[in-house]
């Protein structure tokens, strides 16, 4: 990675050729002897920065793969049964029990030797070499079955099966593994950090970072700013806590590392108690004795292998389980309702002059911000991009149609799109608008648990909506009641949870008359 490469954030003027501010201002500096400005972005330079939900997506192809697998070797085996003449629906279970059974057998065997992780700096060898001696234990197991209920005839389509089946998942793990790995050199499966603390601790884990490469340390942190420097080894110093809890960076952390002597129990637990409003990961780490027990340490918070496929409630295949969910249900409802939207687009462009869409920007996970769509339903030239001012009863601002289409939500289906980027679920927190405000004053610094909503991807409708929490937010008391079912909806998540929200929303929203929207 070059080491002129430089930390990019949405929003950011693209680079110049020649001599642009930042190199005009690295040359006064270096005149009056001042550290180059540049110096600021420290040595943990991806060119692009990549959010932290772009780089759980990518984690979670590991599930992909393995549903490939599956499909694969159940087609082979069907493949070869048919060519040699055996049709699966008739024939006995004697004669399909040895195929059915290397089947089974490899594909617990894939699992179980974790190929489905890519762990860093695994080879491919090894790699090749795991996935053939899992085709070869399907293949003994199937001969093991074969054998004494006299099917002995099966051996040779289990061998040819073998030796299909090596080949084709072979080039299908030799393809993930440079996917993975190409991921990795463009940094989308490193995980990125901040550190609270400019300590001794924090410029031990930054020259360990810096050896191994395998974290970016964006920033560092300090709740005692006026003892700080501005930077610890090469990686800049951005501010105190009240920086770190208001900084863009914080939807590009996977997590934020407290770097401060564990003894000093009151300051940590001040520390992780101001932490605690943002919806990063939060770790303690523990200056360690010894080599290999800091190399231990840093690459649990450093690994970066794809999602583990074990485990009952694992975070990861919770997260796959409802992205699955999102893109059969959303996708079926995107083609289904597809003739309707195209009756609403009309029905805008006849109201009132203006664009069909209109499109906010909005807090997603982990405190990204993204692009929302809905059907526009104020007057063009009335539009209010940042929430400034809610929605009342009587709205002027509001068209004839846009009436209608609010009163029945939907105005929102265009999210749907949203949910097939991935940048929204069908259930989950609703988006609020980035800097929306209740009152005077904006709502996220009215309840210290807000940001906790954002641990998880806004939904086009959730457990709030259904429980009357949807529309303007008036008081302190609205935010605080709309955050606590979020929260609680977060903690109870389940698929039959987000299936009985989606069948009930219809009715409870039409069913709704007291809620402004």
């Amino acid at each position: 990675m070059s080491n002129s490469a430089r930390i990019r954030i949405p929003g950011d003027p693209p680079p110049q050729r020649g001599l642009d501010a930042a190199g005009l201002q690295a040359m006064a500096a270096k005149a009056l002897g001042a550290p180059d400005p540049r110096n600021r972005r420290g040595p943990f330079r991806p060119e692009k920065l990549v959010s932290s939900r772009k780089r759980q997506s990518e984690r979670l192809s590991s599930f992909y793969f393995r549903g490939i697998d599956i499909a694969c070797l159940i087609s082979l085996t069907l493949a070869l049964m048919l060519a040699s003449g055996t049709s699966p629906m008739t024939a006995p279970v004697a004669a399909v029990a040895p195929l059915a059974t290397a089947v089974l057998v490899a594909l617990v065997a894939l699992r179980g030797m974790r190929l489905y992780g890519f762990a860093r700096g695994e080879r491919l060898d090894i790699h090749l070499l795991k996935v053939a001696t899992s085709l070869a234990l399907g293949t003994l197991a199937g001969a093991f079955v074969a054998i004494p209920i006299g099917q002995i005839s099966t051996l040779t389509p289990l061998t040819e099966w073998a030796m299909a089946g090596a080949a084709l998942i072979g080039l299908l793990h030799a393809l993930w593994w440079g996917v993975v790995n190409q991921w990795r050199a463009d940094g989308r499966l490193t995980p990125s950090i901040a550190i609270v603390g400019a300590t001794k601790h924090a410029e031990r884990l930054i020259n360990e970072a810096l050896r191994r490469r395998d974290m970016n340390v964006l920033g560092v942190f300090d709740d005692r700013l006026g003892r700080a420097p501005d930077a610890v080894g090469g990686v800049p110093v951005l501010g105190d806590l009240d920086a770190l809890v208001s900084h863009r960076l914080t939807p590009y952390l996977d997590h934020i590392v407290v770097a401060v002597d564990p003894s000093a129990r009151a300051r940590v637990g001040q520390i992780t108690q101001r932490l605690a409003i943002l919806p990063n990961a939060v770790s303690l780490v523990v200056d360690q004795d010894g080599e290999d027990a800091r190399d231990a340490s840093l690459a649990r918070l450093a690994r970066s292998p794809l999602a583990s496929i074990d485990g009952s409630r694992d975070p990861d295949r919770v997260a796959f389980a409802k992205r699955l969910q999102d893109l059969v249900i959303g996708g079926t409802m995107l083609f289904g309702l597809a003739p309707l939207l195209a009756l609403v687009a009309v029905g805008i462009k006849m109201d009132s002059p203006g664009p069909i869409f209109f499109r906010q920007r909005r807090h997603g996970f982990n405190n990204e911000e993204i692009l929302v769509w809905k059907f526009r339903t104020m007057r063009h030239e009335t539009a209010d991009a940042t929430a400034a001012r809610q929605v009342t009863a009587d709205d002027d601002r509001i068209t004839r149609f846009g009436k209608f289409l609010r009163k029945t939500s939907l105005d929102e289906l265009p999210q749907l799109l949203n949910v097939m980027k991935g940048e929204m679920s069908l259930v989950g927190p609703r988006p609020h608008a980035v800097g929306m405000k209740t009152g005077d004053t904006e709502s996220a610094r009215l309840v210290a648990e807000y940001a906790h909503r954002h641990r998880m991807k806004p939904g086009m409708t959730g457990w709030a909506a259904i429980k009357g929490s949807r529309g303007p937010l008036h008081s302190a008391g609205d935010v605080k009641r709309r955050v606590q079912l979020d929260i609680d909806y977060i903690e109870r998540q389940s698929f039959w949870l987000d299936v009985w929200i989606i069948l009930v929303t219809a009715p409870v929203l039409l069913g709704d008359r007291a809620t402004v929207r």
